[in-house]
């Protein structure tokens, strides 16, 4: 009797801390979801998303997020209703989801050093476009204000265009018509080529750390839930015994 108490108190302890698992794996998925969604709204205005493959491994992120909050919430029901089949599926799907997210941290921080070699001809072929395409335009203007910097490498880059093109007033530094946009003083004069690459490479690291590093976090669950099960197991055969 008291070897049967045992193996149910064992039970109920694995299904509470199997329980608290979920609730806090539950949380890590939204905590992915929001740094994929936070890095698409905050990436779209400084890189041009058309080039090839250049958003699928913030999406990836994204999607792994959603996958794993889904999950965390079916996880819930699978661990109260305690089925050591589906508790033993669970197990598989955490290993699993330890493995993607280690690939997708990986192909996060490889996803930056792509950026970084296309980033450079991309800016520039914004820039040759400028108040051709509107689009293109505001990406530009909005990319200056916001960080502070004029052209790819320096303000000089305006004027070494062929044909020349003025310095645009999203340059100044100076409000309305006080700019000239023709004195140094006026305006930004460091490029926005390293500006927009700080930016990224820190935002992307951050991403990169989250999903590695969360990634060995689903191997508690791993063993949480074939301890469950297999208590579940050894308390039937004790009930039938």
């Amino acid at each position: 009797m008291s070897k049967r108490l045992e193996v149910v108190t064992t039970t109920a302890c694995m299904k509470t801390l199997l329980m608290l698992f979920n609730f806090i794996f539950w949380g890590s998925g939204i905590l992915m979801l929001c740094i994929g969604i936070w890095m698409q709204i905050q990436l779209r205005d400084f890189v041009d998303m058309s080039m090839e493959g250049s958003g699928m491994a913030l999406l990836a992120i994204t999607y792994l997020g959603a996958i794993l909050t889904l999950a965390a919430t079916l996880a819930c029901c699978c661990t109260a209703r305690g089925h050591p089949a589906l508790l033993s599926l669970y197990g598989a799907f955490l290993a699993a989801v330890a493995v993607m997210e280690l690939g997708a941290g990986a192909s996060v921080y490889a996803y930056r050093n792509s950026l970084n070699e296309k980033f450079d001809q991309s800016i520039k072929e914004n820039m040759a476009l400028y108040e051709q395409d509107e689009a293109k335009t505001a990406r530009i203007d909005y990319m200056q204000t916001t960080l502070h910097c004029c052209g790819n490498r320096g303000y000089t880059d305006w004027l070494n265009m062929y044909p020349q093109m003025p310095i645009p007033l999203s340059c100044s530094k100076v409000s309305g018509e006080n700019c000239d946009t023709n004195d140094p003083n006026d305006i930004y004069t460091q490029g926005c080529y390293t500006r927009v690459l700080d930016l990224i490479n820190g935002n992307i690291g951050l991403v990169a750390g989250t999903a590695i590093g969360v990634a060995f976090f689903p191997l508690i669950g791993v063993f949480l839930a074939c301890c469950l099960a297999s208590n579940i197991n050894k308390a039937k055969y004790e009930q039938v015994a």
